[in-house]
């Protein structure tokens, strides 16, 4: 019987390191700080702003999506994307818990 490794760790360290995938590329930074200057934007905004095609923006923000540090809601032929402001606060939290963790072993 095959065994899933993410059973092997705690729930706050597979969702460290699903928040830091979506924090591994450049592009996808400059993607949550356009958002956190407009409400939202829809993509075709977005490419302007990058870059980068369509289709590697697009595959960006479903990484951010799929980390749930962006929301997209469809309207009409376009999906307009915002903030998830709660897990972003979360995603905040979790790295500032682990890295003080990481500098309260180390003293």
């Amino acid at each position: 019987m095959a065994v899933n490794k993410n059973d092997e760790f705690t729930s706050s360290d597979v969702e460290l390191a699903k928040i830091g995938k979506a924090f591994a590329h450049p592009a996808r930074v400059k993607i949550l700080q356009i958002l956190s200057e407009c409400n939202s934007c829809i993509c075709g905004d977005i490419v302007d702003l990058l870059p980068l095609s369509q289709s590697t923006v697009s595959q960006h923000l479903k990484e951010l999506k799929n980390a749930g540090l962006i929301k997209g809601e469809i309207e009409g032929p376009r999906t307009c994307y915002c903030l998830n402001e709660e897990q972003l606060k979360k995603a905040g939290i979790i790295y500032k818990d682990f890295f003080d963790k990481i500098n309260k072993e180390r003293k």
